[in-house]
């Protein structure tokens, strides 16, 4: 399970409670704060879910990705691109 799901629901149990708090007390900002954090909460878990469902692909796939080779490739380019290559 990705973190972010983790952290997604975190925040949409949080905000659900915000937002019944704000409710009994009569306090909109909490009610707004409650709702935003729910809001966010399902967006990371929904993140997180795409995240997961992507790597079960290509583990299934046996393909393989790695990002630092991408990322020394880029930042090597840039290097050579101001005259300070390797």
């Amino acid at each position: 399970m990705d973190k972010n799901r983790v952290k997604g629901t975190i925040d949409e149990v949080v905000g659900s409670a915000k937002k019944k708090a704000g409710e009994w007390a009569g306090d909109p900002k909490l009610q707004v704060e409650g709702v935003a954090q729910q809001v966010k909460g399902k967006l990371e878990n929904t993140w997180g879910k795409v995240k997961d469902a992507v790597n079960k692909a290509n583990e299934e796939s046996g393909a393989q990705h790695d990002t630092h080779v991408r990322v020394d490739i880029a930042y090597t380019a840039a290097k050579d691109k101001r005259g300070k290559g390797a």
